[in-house]
């Protein structure tokens, strides 16, 4: 009974030792300048590993491997780890997706990792990292030119980038952009960066003016601009000097923000705030001009209502004119001639009416009026156009209009627009045929039947397929070594990628010829099983040399045509022994 419990145990030891590959963070929350090591860790000898994309970070360091075996009390561990240093180039959740291996015929997969990136975070200090030396020479700065406006008064936000004498800037790249939730933003294009010199902290600094925005707070109440964070590529300087006596400089990377600013936005007052009020804001001239006051029947007449001066011009509607039933207005034509500086909007708005009189006579339009709010003098104004007369010389006039409307109530007249109304129809039934006891529906009730020796035939098949393990793995093998070999040549161009994938393509040709596995393939197991099979031993060097010379490679400084090179020559060796393994 004990032996049978032993036993028992055992299987169950057996089971429990299943395949683990994970993925494993230094954090789950990191700042925007701080780094994140990712480790995938396999318990097994898994080939053909794929990392993600790391969608929303940059890799500034790995992969690196690392292999480890033990044996404690007659059972062997093994673990094998794939590291990488991310850094986040975007703030909010980011995902790590999965990564693969390929382990006896399976694809495994590490559940997705999900990061949260805040804003950049103060780190401590350490007096022998030259990449802190830049703290004190180098800030990004946000000017507000206002801190409590009133809603829809622009203000502005120029960012600065200071840095000292000591130092020099290479090049940045935009993190965390500011977001504007509850302003109208417009972004002013800057053409080129020029240096200027000015104070910052009762020191002398250069500073370069990085982004201008315009803003126009929508509601009241304390609002937030989220910052600005850059990414800086910095020449600091160093202890060591050339043989000229000029101080060497080292390159480096930095990060700066320039911090979350809050804004008090007032409330416009409500005391004397008219009923016509749509929201404008600023200072402002209102006309209303008509193209022509006199016309003929048939000619019509654009009725330009339009908004000058410096406010919100974007931001409200114009008052809409009301006319006489005897002047037939079409929908507005909106205009816009705008621009925006760091001072705000100025130009001016614009709606065209087209109006065409259906009668003779006079017929005014009354005074439009238009109201706003003025920054200057903190009160509303409004402004009254003039009453416009429109005098239409001929036509019919509404009397003859009416008269000859009443002779038939019930009668559709024709007019120039529009033809009769047919009053009545004449509907004509559809031939309709059954489908049930068709042709086509005994057709379908065939089909069915006439499938079933094809699916017994099918499945009969891949069984006999499934059941030839040694020939899956061979015919797997020899579909990776020319997945590899393809992708090897696609990314010719990209050093690291490409001998990535020429290694592993020359690996998986290995596999498929030798039937062998990952583990076996050590350089004189190689050469001893090809020399059994008759193989040429100036391709079997070769083979093993460029094999070693994809680790080598892929972190040596390389030229194109020494990868191109190589590209052809594994195409050769492959070849060659291709036909002496046959």
């Amino acid at each position: 009974m004990k032996r049978y419990l032993v036993v028992l145990l055992l299987s169950f030891q057996g089971l429990w030792a299943q395949v683990q590959f994970e993925a494993k963070v230094s954090k789950n929350t990191l700042g925007l300048n701080e780094r994140l090591r990712i480790d995938f860790v396999m318990n097994i000898d898994g080939d053909n590993f794929n990392e993600p994309s790391f969608e929303g970070f940059r890799v500034i360091a790995g992969p690196s491997q690392q292999v480890s075996q033990s044996w404690v009390n007659g059972r062997s561990s093994f673990e094998k780890i794939y590291s990488y240093y991310l850094m986040p180039n975007q703030k909010g959740t980011l995902t790590i997706k999965q990564a693969t291996i390929e382990y006896n015929g399976q694809v495994y997969k590490t559940n997705p990792v999900r990061i949260n990136v805040t804003n950049a975070v103060e780190q401590p200090k350490d007096p022998n990292d030259t990449s802190l030396s830049a703290d004190n020479n180098l800030y990004l700065v946000a000017d507000v030119s206002k801190t409590n406006p009133y809603i829809n008064e622009p203000i502005t936000v120029v960012y600065k980038l200071y840095f000292s004498y000591n130092i020099g800037i290479k090049n940045w790249r935009e993190l965390g952009k500011p977001t504007y939730n509850d302003f109208w933003s417009q972004n002013i294009d800057i053409k080129e960066l020029v240096p200027e010199e000015g104070m910052f902290k009762g020191e002398k600094f250069r500073y370069v003016v990085l982004k201008k925005t315009v803003l126009y707070p929508q509601k009241s109440g304390k609002l937030a601009i989220e910052p600005l964070s850059l990414d800086i590529d910095v020449e600091l300087p160093t202890n060591r000097r050339n043989i000229f006596g000029q101080m060497l400089l080292k390159e480096d990377s930095k990060r700066v923000s320039a911090g979350a600013r809050n804004i008090s936005v007032k409330a416009l007052p409500e005391a004397g705030k008219p009923e016509d009020f749509s929201g404008a804001v600023g200072s402002f001239d209102f006309k209303v001009i008509p193209s022509k006051t006199e016309l003929k029947n048939g000619e019509s007449l654009d009725l330009v209502v339009s908004v000058a001066g410096k406010g919100n011009l974007k931001l409200f509607n114009l008052p809409k004119p009301v006319v006489p039933n005897a002047l037939e207005m079409y929908d507005a034509v909106h205009n816009e001639q705008v621009n925006t500086p760091l001072s705000g909007m100025t130009g001016k708005i614009s709606d065209s009416y087209t109006i065409i009189p259906q009668y003779k006579g006079e017929y005014p339009i009354k005074p439009m009026q238009f109201s706003y709010f003025d920054l200057n003098s903190g009160k509303y104004k409004t402004i009254t156009s003039q009453e416009i007369i429109v005098k239409v010389l001929d036509g019919p006039t509404p009397t003859d209009a009416t008269a000859s409307a009443g002779v038939q109530k019930n009668q559709v007249v024709p007019t120039e627009q529009f033809k009769y109304v047919k009053l009545k129809t004449k509907l004509e039934a559809i031939n309709h045929k059954d489908f049930f006891g068709s042709s086509l529906f005994y057709c379908l009730l065939l089909i069915p039947f006439g499938l079933l020796p094809v699916i017994v035939l099918a499945k009969k098949k891949k069984e006999a397929i499934d059941s030839d393990v040694v020939g899956n793995r061979i015919r797997r093998n020899n579909r990776l070594a020319k997945k590899y070999l393809s992708e090897a040549k696609k990314q010719i161009n990209n050093k690291e990628p490409f001998y990535v994938a020429l290694e592993k393509a020359m690996h998986n040709f290995l596999k498929a010829k030798l039937h062998i596995e990952t583990s076996e393939m050590s350089k004189d197991n190689i050469k001893e099983i090809l020399l059994s099979k008759n193989a040429n031993p100036v391709s079997i060097n070769e083979f093993i040399a460029l094999t070693e010379n994809c680790e080598i490679a892929r972190y040596a400084p390389s030229s194109s045509a020494s990868i191109q090179k190589d590209y052809e020559k594994a195409v050769l060796i492959i070849s060659d022994l291709e036909k002496q393994l046959s």
